[in-house]
């Protein structure tokens, strides 16, 4: 959304006043080709995005999955240097000259800017985390689920229960679909196969017909057949709902992990914002009294949309502010 104008003009317009900016995670789309074409195309916006900030402001960079690159420096000095300064606290990087993160500070200035992963704690009560961690529990047998299986069977071991645990799992997918993106002659990627089940399933269309009797038969089928390969709990429903309240359980185990004691937790990762009015409140509070807050996504993505765009959950543009109360969800292109 953020290449036309009159998206950056609505954000830029909700930033006086603001004291602290979180860009909660895929700041920087590092999958669909190489590095150098993903920063030449979110520099303007960086760049507008600090001019509009107080010089006093403060911008926390938390990466998610499609940014996740971002931390690979600092990730190998850790590594080289025995710094093991754990995962689940604050991380400020010292970056170095001519990595993404110095140059992505250089373009916020002047915007004091810091990086934190895999999340960080705006208040006493409330942690913010891009969410791509909730992939490992999900039941909902999309492509980055079953990637996410796969590799736990491989890694071995107990479940995660901490961001060094995720990382050990997931960290080497993101770092091969990163390496994939490098090649110059790479075809920006289309809807990966889950996705497109997924539309062909919540679609009404007549052309669709045939497709959605074809995927509803076999999905039971494939997920009892993962299911005993060994990559956990998978249910064949594929639906809005089940999509949802699969990530929400998600979460909540995620939560539990990486923020021990807070009151709220604000995510993004799924596209989907909430809570909205008409949605059930108890699905998004978890089993141990947790508040969920998803802030959506700035991508136009017609596959789940619906009939209505304009009131869908997965529209572009949502939010959260956080002041002296609880976090607010908002929409800034309503």
């Amino acid at each position: 959304m953020l290449r036309g104008s009159d998206a950056r003009a609505a954000l830029r317009g909700a930033l006086p006043g603001v004291g602290r900016l979180v860009l909660l995670g895929d700041i920087i789309e590092l999958r669909d080709g190489p590095i150098r074409d993903a920063l030449a195309a979110a520099q303007p916006v960086l760049e507008e995005l600090g001019a509009a900030l107080a010089p006093d402001a403060e911008v926390v960079l938390v990466p998610g999955n499609h940014d996740h690159e971002l931390m690979a420096p600092w990730l190998a000095r850790r590594a080289l240097e025995g710094d093991h300064a754990p995962f689940g606290l604050e991380t400020p990087l010292a970056w170095r000259s001519g990595e993404p993160l110095a140059r992505i500070a250089q373009w916020l200035a002047p915007a004091r800017v810091r990086a934190a992963y895999p999340g960080v704690w705006l208040s006493r009560e409330v942690y913010a985390t891009h969410g791509h961690y909730l992939d490992l529990h999900t039941t909902v047998p999309l492509i980055e689920r079953l990637g996410a299986g796969v590799m736990a069977r491989i890694v071995g071991g107990p479940a995660p229960s901490d961001a060094e645990g995720y990382e050990a799992i997931l960290g080497p997918i993101y770092a091969w679909i990163h390496a994939l993106a490098q090649r110059p002659s790479r075809p920006r990627s289309a809807h990966s196969p889950s996705t497109q089940a997924w539309r062909v399933l919540n679609s009404s269309g007549r052309h669709h017909r045939v497709r959605r009797s074809v995927i509803r038969a076999v999905l039971p089928l494939a997920v009892r057949a993962l299911g005993r390969g060994g990559l956990g709990e998978l249910r064949a429903d594929v639906s809005t709902a089940q999509l949802r309240q699969a990530a929400l359980a998600a979460m909540a185990r995620v939560a539990d992990h990486l923020a021990p004691g807070a009151r709220e937790i604000v995510f993004g990762h799924t596209h989907r914002a909430g809570p909205l009015p008409g949605d059930a409140r108890a699905e998004w509070i978890s089993p141990t009294g947790v508040r969920l807050i998803n802030c959506g996504c700035w991508v136009h993505d017609p596959a789940y949309l619906g009939r209505d765009p304009s009131s869908s959950p997965y529209r572009p543009g949502f939010a959260v502010r956080l002041d002296d109360g609880a976090p607010e969800l908002v929409n800034l292109l309503d």
